[in-house]
C-alpha cells in the first residue's frame, strides 16, 4: 500500500460545516461591496517575481523570507505564488488600461501564499478579501473604504474592533524622518535586538513596529513621522479625520503604525482586536499613490485594504456570531431501488421550485432500511421526510412526514400528497 499523501503544512482542507461559514462570509462581502458599487476583479495566483520585488520592496519580510518563488521549467521565467493581491490588481489595471475611462472601485477574494510558521489565524495558504480604489486622490475615498470595512463588522455582528490611524506622508518627508530615526537609533545600538539591528539601515520604520517589550520605551521616544509631514500631507490627514468624525467612526491615532510594505504613503490604517492575541490585526490598508508608476505604468493615486478571512471567521467563532448553517427542506426516503428512476424525476421540479432536497442514495450494499433512512433524515435537519413507497407511488402519491415541531410545539401527522400537487406544495413551503 502506497504511503498516504498529506496536505502541505499550513495549507488546509475545508469541509462542511466550516465551508458553509466561508460561503456565508463571502456572500456578506459580495452584498456589501455591491452596495458600495465596488466590482469584482480576479487576477492570477501566479505572478512574475519581479512584480513583488519591485512593488513590495526588496527588504520587506515578505520578499526576503516568505515568498513561494520558483523558476518556470519551460522558459526559465521567475514566478511567485502571490503573497498579497494589491500588486497584482495594480498590474492588471495598468496592463489593461482600466483607468483610461476613469477611476475604478474593485474588490477581490482569494488565496494568498506565504512561507511562514503556521499558527492560529496565520497560515501558509490564507485567504483575503480586499477593496481597492484606483484613480482617486482625495481623502473622501480613504474615508469611504474605512467606512466600508466598519460596515462589514456591523453586518457580521462583530464587536471589539478598533480602528488605528496614521499618516506616512510623502517619500521626501519619510526620507527626512528616516535620517532622523537612524541617527536616533544609532545612539542606542546597545539596546537594539538582532531584528532591529538588521533593519536599522534597510527599513528603519519597521523598527517602530517591533513587538519586543524591551524596546517599547526606546521606540516611544523615537522621532515621530508626523512631525516631518508637510502642509499638504497634514491637510490630507486632517481632512480624513474630519470625514471619519462626520460618519461617527471612532479611531485611535497610532504614530507607530507604519505597515510592512514599501508602497504605502499618506493614510495608513489597521482594524485591530484584543481577542485573537498576537494575530490581532484583522484588516489593514492605506494609500499607495506611487505603486502604478513603480511597476511601469502611468502615475495614478490609489488606496485600498485587505482583511484575512481566517481571522474574521475565528473572531466570529470566538464572539459566537457564526450563523446556523442551512439544512435541507426535505429528505427523500426511497424504500425500493426500483423506484429510484421515478423519484429522481420527481425531485427535479421540487428543486427547481426552490426547495433544498437531500435524497437518500444507495451505499455499497444498496439502500438502507427504512429505519436507517429516517434516522438519516432526522440527522439532516430537514423539516420534512418525503416517503416514496411502492404503495404511495402506485396511487400517484407521496407521503409527507413532518420531522420538526411547528409554532405550537407539536409535530403534525403524516399526510399523503398527490404527485400532481407537489409543485404547488413546494411553492407554498417557500412562500
Amino acid at each position: 500500500m502506497a504511503e498516504p499523501l498529506r496536505a502541505v503544512k499550513g495549507m488546509n482542507d475545508i469541509f462542511a460545516p466550516a465551508s458553509g461559514h466561508w460561503e456565508w462570509l463571502e456572500a456578506k462581502v459580495r452584498e456589501l461591496m455591491a452596495r458600495y458599487a465596488y466590482r469584482n476583479v480576479r487576477t492570477p495566483i501566479v505572478e512574475p517575481t519581479a512584480l513583488f520585488v519591485r512593488g513590495l520592496g526588496e527588504v520587506t519580510d515578505i520578499v526576503e523570507k516568505e515568498m513561494y518563488s520558483f523558476e518556470d521549467r519551460l522558459n526559465g521565467e521567475q514566478l511567485t505564488l502571490r503573497p498579497e493581491a494589491t500588486a497584482g490588481v495594480v498590474r492588471a489595471v495598468q496592463e489593461h488600461n482600466q483607468l483610461y475611462d476613469g477611476p475604478k472601485r474593485l474588490y477581490y477574494l482569494g488565496p494568498m501564499f506565504r512561507h511562514e510558521r503556521p499558527q492560529r489565524g496565520r497560515y501558509r495558504q490564507f485567504h483575503q478579501v480586499g477593496a481597492e480604489a484606483l484613480g482617486f486622490a482625495g481623502p473622501d475615498v480613504d474615508a469611504e473604504l474605512i467606512a466600508l470595512a466598519a460596515d462589514l463588522w456591523a453586518e457580521l455582528g462583530l464587536s471589539g474592533i478598533t480602528l488605528e490611524l496614521n499618516s506616512l506622508g510623502q517619500p521626501n518627508e519619510r526620507l527626512a524622518h528616516r535620517q532622523a530615526l537612524i541617527a536616533y537609533l544609532e545612539q542606542h545600538l546597545d539596546r537594539l535586538d538582532e531584528d532591529a539591528r538588521r533593519r536599522l539601515y534597510s527599513n528603519p520604520l519597521r523598527v517602530l513596529d517591533t513587538k519586543n517589550p524591551d524596546l517599547q520605551a526606546l521606540v516611544e521616544a523615537a522621532p515621530k513621522l508626523i512631525d516631518y509631514l508637510g502642509a499638504a500631507s497634514l491637510a490630507h490627514f486632517e481632512a480624513l479625520r474630519a470625514l471619519l468624525d462626520a460618519q461617527g467612526i471612532t479611531y485611535r491615532l497610532n504614530p507607530r503604525l507604519v505597515r510592512g510594505l514599501d508602497y504605502y504613503n499618506l493614510s495608513v490604517f489597521e482594524f485591530v482586536t484584543d481577542t485573537l492575541g498576537a494575530q490581532g490585526t484583522v484588516c489593514a490598508g492605506g494609500r499607495y499613490d506611487g505603486l502604478l508608476e513603480q511597476i511601469g505604468g502611468k502615475a495614478a493615486p490609489a488606496v485600498g485594504w485587505a482583511l484575512g478571512m481566517e481571522r474574521i471567521l475565528e473572531l466570529l467563532k470566538v464572539q459566537g456570531k457564526l450563523p446556523p448553517l442551512p439544512v435541507p427542506d426535505c429528505y427523500a426516503v426511497v424504500p425500493q431501488p426500483e423506484a429510484m428512476a421515478q423519484v429522481l424525476a420527481l425531485l427535479r421540479p421540487l428543486r427547481a421550485a426552490g426547495l433544498a432536497v437531500q435524497m437518500h442514495g444507495a451505499g455499497p450494499e444498496g439502500l438502507s432500511s427504512m429505519k436507517a433512512q429516517f434516522k438519516k433524515a432526522d440527522a439532516s435537519g430537514a423539516r420534512y421526510a418525503l416517503v416514496f413507497g411502492a404503495a404511495e407511488l402506485a396511487a400517484g402519491q407521496v407521503a409527507v412526514k413532518p420531522l420538526r415541531a411547528d409554532a405550537t410545539g407539536s409535530i403534525q401527522e403524516q399526510t399523503l400528497l398527490p404527485l400532481a400537487e407537489v409543485g404547488q406544495w413546494a411553492a407554498r413551503l417557500r412562500a
